[in-house]
């Protein structure tokens, strides 16, 4: 296993992070509780994240962050497909839940938009319908922080909730206020961080679903805006 890197110690948060962070403190048993199981009802999901993995282990350029990895769920998932991962969460409560769930895996309090990894440290990003918190305008600056932390060639893997033909909306999340994105709108908002997208895949919402789920998965270019290999 791959030596994990060292994240910084937190600073001072935005009144929009410190809410977002206090929503999750205040139900994180609740969701754990939610989320424990779901993965295993969502082959589509599952697919996304193998592919994923595949890329991650293929491209061999650093270890793996799950980045918004509340209970941890995802984060073990991806450690059963093999690779050298680690979860982060603005949350404490969340981190303190995953650290007991997942004892043999690491676990960090961290803001996503201000890693303080050095440049290319990554080998692969996971936003697993974490950056659905981000307001729109703040939502380049965390691209471009994924960008920056990852090797080039390295995977991105995002997970979201689709705006089926609407526009970036707010809604009501049952934690806190999230956003519905275009896919084409996050796909060109990618791609002008620095990621060439490698496919993308639209769930329709399940039973105790509301809305699409959309999944982008990219891969960090060069600074010469080209993929390597």
């Amino acid at each position: 296993m791959a030596e994990l890197p060292e994240l910084p110690e937190l600073p001072e948060l935005p009144a929009y992070l410190r809410e977002t962070s206090d929503a999750y403190d205040s139900v994180v048993v609740r969701y754990a509780d939610l989320a424990r199981d779901w993965l295993d009802g969502v082959p589509l999901d599952r697919s996304v994240l193998a592919a994923f993995a595949e890329l991650a282990l293929t491209a061999d350029a650093g270890p793996v962050a799950e980045l918004g990895c509340g209970p941890g769920y995802v984060t073990a998932h991806l450690r059963g497909l093999g690779l050298d991962v680690f979860g982060v969460d603005l949350s404490p409560a969340m981190i303190d839940f995953a650290r007991e769930a997942h004892p043999d895996l690491r676990f960090d309090v961290g803001s996503m938009d201000a890693l303080g990894l050095t440049d290319g440290e990554l080998g692969g990003i996971v936003s697993w319908y974490s950056v659905i918190h981000a307001p729109p305008r703040e939502l380049p600056s965390y691209l471009a922080e994924f960008r920056r932390a990852l090797a080039p060639g390295g995977p991105l893997l995002l997970a979201f909730f689709e705006a089926e033909g609407g526009p970036v909306a707010a809604f009501d999340h049952k934690v806190t206020t999230a956003y519905r994105w275009p896919i084409d709108d996050l796909a060109e908002m990618a791609r002008e961080a620095g990621f060439g997208e490698v496919g993308r895949m639209l769930r329709e919402p399940g039973p105790q679903e509301r809305f699409r789920r959309g999944h982008l998965l990219m891969r960090a270019q060069d600074l010469l805006g080209d993929e390597p290999g």
